[in-house]
């Protein structure tokens, strides 16, 4: 239509030819665009959030801060974002761009470019249609276990458990990754790893600018042999958290999920965003914990013996169900039970009923059971494996929910079976049908 025109956001170096010559073109009608001109990666997202509608982003490649996120951020407003380079880069559509074009690109393919890429926007300012977040990336990916609870619960070392547990399978033989995803990580400490990186902010920030192939994935990992599975480094500092963003994260994990056949994440309890609490830094705060609760096919809450640790127990268990996990997905443990079987039970009685209560009408598993061993100091210092013990029924726990978990997925592109009749396909050749 005549009243339709493209309106673009561009961002370039300054005195970048071709954006001057875009200005110029918009400015003398050549192209029925409107060029809106950003002086930082800030203003662009400042933009990009206020609610007007742009049907692309014209961005340079070379600039700082142009990554997986800011691409992201423009495709879910439906602004496509078409990146200009300077000769062959990294692979620009794997982390989000929907168009490339050269430096000297003239009039006629930034047209092109737009036609095939960008929506026009009529003068009303109908908002143009909404394109996918990220690109569609097919293939396998791993089940997530998301291991969490209270601080002093023995969270950690029940990730430990059941990484090692996994890991003890020949289905899951040197493809189990245990990931510290806790704001303090104590991982590196309780494996005595003796080194600070790689870790999570490396692999976060492979994924920010491109795609990493599995190989290099497993490089930023270290091999607990004593274990059987490998290990991901966490934070270096609570406040390195601050570094980690929403879509970065994501296609990290994602890349995780790619790389091992079971990813078991440690961390935190903390679940709270800004819907909840008002605050946009509290929810960048929890994005590890609620990216990965959120993506977990198993939760595993921890807890302690005892009135204070059942109340925690139950209270992680209800934000769990808050945050969208199924109750038939959720694992509650008590770690350091006592080993008196009536103790057991009535422990067992009452934070089922408190469940039941508190969630009325959705079933919450009974707790499972792991005992006190005062041995396991000398078990992380010596870095020898976790006793059967310990690792045995939470191990079993997690496998027999992913269990009923594939039973109740149905494989993707699956039909059900047809019956075929005897005769009703034919004969081999003529003469046998005759």
């Amino acid at each position: 239509m005549a009243s339709e025109r493209y309106v673009v956001l561009g961002l370039a170096r300054v005195r970048t030819p071709w954006f001057s010559d875009v200005a110029r073109w918009a400015t003398s009608g050549s192209l029925a665009m409107d060029f809106v001109k950003t002086v930082s990666v800030g203003e662009v997202r400042a933009r990009l959030e206020s609610g007007r509608p742009f049907s692309a982003l014209l961005i340079d490649g070379g600039l700082p801060g142009v990554d997986r996120d800011l691409l992201g951020l423009a495709r879910e407003h439906g602004c496509a974002p078409i990146v200009v380079v300077d000769g062959a880069g990294r692979d620009w559509s794997a982390i989000g761009a929907t168009g490339m074009l050269s430096t000297d690109f003239g009039r006629t393919e930034l047209e092109a470019v737009l036609a095939d890429h960008a929506t026009p926007i009529g003068r009303a300012d109908d908002l143009p249609g909404q394109v996918c977040l990220d690109p569609a990336h097919s293939g396998f990916r791993a089940r997530v276990v998301a291991v969490t609870g209270p601080g002093g619960t023995g969270r950690s070392m029940v990730a430990m458990a059941v990484a090692q547990g996994a890991a003890a399978d020949p289905a899951h033989a040197d493809t189990v990754v245990l990931a510290d995803l806790a704001l303090h990580a104590d991982q590196a400490m309780l494996h005595d790893v003796r080194d600070v990186i790689p870790g999570v902010l490396e692999l976060v920030e492979a994924h920010r600018s491109g795609a990493p192939r599995v190989e290099d994935v497993r490089a930023l990992t270290f091999d607990i042999v004593s274990r059987r599975y490998r290990l991901l480094l966490g934070l270096r500092r609570h406040r390195d958290w601050t570094a980690i963003r929403p879509r970065a994260l994501h296609s990290a994990l994602d890349g995780l999920r790619r790389s091992f056949t079971l990813v078991v994440a440690d961390v935190d309890d903390d679940l709270e965003g800004e819907a909840t609490s008002g605050s946009a830094d509290v929810e960048d705060r929890n994005l590890l914990a609620r990216t990965t609760i959120g993506a977990a096919d198993v939760v595993v809450v921890v807890g302690t013996p005892g009135a204070k640790g059942a109340h925690s127990l139950l209270r992680v268990v209800r934000d769990c169900i808050a945050a969208g996990v199924g109750p038939e997905r959720i694992v509650p443990v008590m770690n350091r039970a006592p080993r008196n079987r009536a103790a057991r039970a009535e422990t067992s009685r009452a934070v089922t009923e408190l469940l039941a209560a508190s969630n009325p009408g959705q079933a919450v598993l009974s707790p499972v059971f792991l005992p006190e061993r005062k041995q396991l100091d000398d078990v992380l210092r010596d870095g020898v494996a976790l006793p059967d013990a310990v690792v045995a029924p939470i191990s079993q726990a997690v496998q027999a929910r992913l269990e009923v978990l594939d039973d109740r997925t149905p494989a993707p592109g699956a039909d059900e079976p047809i019956l075929v009749e005897a005769g009703s396909l034919g004969a081999w050749d003529e003469e046998v049908a005759g």
